[in-house]
């Protein structure tokens, strides 16, 4: 049998980190096997629905290279693929009306009055109702008389209060609930909508879909699926529940994390393999320690039953060394692409950008790092003289003061500025006074930058400020040492 998975999003807004995971997964489970991957839209909640969300779903998916075999703009013989159009075709009542048939739904007229008097229960957190199957003792007559008349309903799933139901999952195994602790939930909305619950199984079924991926929050609603593929007579999905995805305080990822959706991992300046490379290591791992992989090695190494049940810490520190990685190991031409949007935001002056971006690329996480790396190019920042101090150097204000003002005569001297000849002249001074390296080198790198850590050494600075503004900045260094 060839496997099937399928990516059915909802367009509610940005791709939650849990929901690129999602679809991740099912893509290599598929890919892995030589299987079909396909892209559905589940937006049978209107409510929800916002505006632009489709379309960031695709940009996400072409982005990340989930590429689908199946969906919306390619269709493979299972469309529609888009749970409206779908609803447009009669499908879920042709089907909730032949649960109706058999018993295992019914017709409930219930008014909004009525429903708030039920007794409620807290499931998860979340306080609901328990329907108590009112109207299922209804005569079909009464049912033909209130249908006739208008009156609205919706169509509840009957489930015995019973027994107990058993499904199985790839990671935890069968599972068994009893079945009084099912309700009978709503399959058709009173606007003549599926729910999501309902449309998931008829749309897996119908489009013969082998592996459902899913958040281990829907283990709960699970019996009640597998009632419905019981009912219908129809073979059951391998079911994948994935651990829970939590921040660093072991919390649900949440929107006030700052980096809980994939786009905004982009704006923070990480890139693209590195996000889903760290977002497969998220419940997944290798049989070795490996951590980096592109997503064709992830395609042939995937194998989902080593997912952990055991929730995922979304470790940030740990996504931005990864990306700082990928940085490294990026291809120049593209990197510089990437890279000098920041660079030009944060340095006006007329250097050599080329030069900056080659010398941060090995620093940097994310490419807003870049900012802190150069933010001294075009303005020499306020600083502590306390920096001319290193005791490796054996080096402080007195000695560095001596130094600097001994130096500039001999930088004033000199015209080529380029980064040999500076050296040389340099390592010349440092021979004729019997210095270390350092004990120079140090207090002029300190001078003209302001900073504790540069990306490149004093000469190289020097050559890319030039003759005025490196003797500018050593003079300022000696006011502010003598002051």
């Amino acid at each position: 049998m060839k496997i099937r998975t399928r990516y059915a999003p909802s367009p509610t807004g940005k791709m939650h980190v849990g929901n690129l995971r999602s679809a991740l997964y099912e893509f290599l489970i598929a890919k892995h096997d030589g299987g079909d991957f396909m892209l559905r839209i589940e937006d049978t909640d209107q409510e929800r629905f916002v505006e632009g969300a489709t379309e960031i779903i695709y940009r996400t998916m072409e982005k990340t290279g989930l590429i689908h075999d199946e969906g919306p703009d390619k269709d493979g013989g299972y469309g529609p693929y888009i749970q409206s159009e779908r609803m447009k075709t009669g499908i879920y009542l042709k089907y909730a009306k032949e649960l109706i048939e058999k018993g295992e739904a019914y017709y409930c007229f219930c008014d909004k009055e009525r429903l708030d008097s039920l007794r409620t229960e807290v499931v998860e957190g979340k306080e609901i109702s328990i329907y108590d199957k009112h109207c299922l003792s209804l005569s079909k007559e009464e049912i033909e008389k209130n249908l006739a008349e208008g009156k609205p309903y919706v169509i509840r799933q009957n489930n015995p209060n019973e027994g107990s139901t058993t499904f199985h999952d790839e990671l935890y195994g069968d599972i068994t609930v009893d079945n009084e602790q099912l309700d009978d939930m709503i399959l058709i909305k009173t606007d003549g909508y599926p729910t999501y619950n309902f449309a998931n199984v008829v749309d897996d079924h119908t489009m013969n879909i082998t592996h459902v991926v899913r958040g281990n929050e829907y283990l709960s609603s699970s019996p009640k699926y597998q009632r419905l593929y019981d009912a219908f007579g129809w073979q059951s999905p391998v079911y994948v529940h994935l651990p829970l995805i939590t921040d660093e305080n072991h919390k649900k990822l949440s929107k006030r994390s700052g980096h809980s959706s994939f786009e905004d991992l982009l704006e923070q300046g990480f890139v693209t393999e590195a996000i889903v490379n760290y977002i497969a290591l998220l419940g997944w791992s290798p049989e070795d320690n490996n951590e980096i992989f592109s997503l064709d090695q992830l395609i042939k190494d995937f194998d989902y039953h080593r997912i952990s049940k055991s929730p995922a810490v979304f470790d940030i520190v740990k996504l931005r060394w990864m990306n700082g990685e990928y940085i490294k190991a990026m291809d120049f031409d593209k990197y510089l692409e990437m890279a000098m949007p920041y660079i030009d935001d944060t340095v006006h002056s007329d250097v050599d950008k080329t030069k900056l971006a080659s010398w941060v690329k090995t620093r940097i996480e994310t490419f807003p790092d870049i900012k802190e790396h150069l933010d001294f190019v075009d303005l020499l920042p306020d600083y502590d003289i306390e920096m001319y101090t290193h005791k490796k150097m054996k080096t402080n204000a007195e000695t560095s003061l001596e130094v600097l003002k001994d130096i500039v005569p001999v930088l004033e001297a000199h015209d080529d500025y380029s980064n040999d000849s500076l050296y040389a002249l340099i390592m010349k001074y440092v021979e004729e006074k019997g210095y270390k390296n350092g004990y120079v080198l140090w207090p002029i790198r300190t001078a003209v930058s302001g900073k504790q850590m540069t990306p490149a050494g004093a000469t190289e600075l020097m050559e890319l400020f030039g003759k005025d503004e490196t003797i500018r900045r050593i003079k300022a260094g000696i006011a502010k040492l003598e002051g």
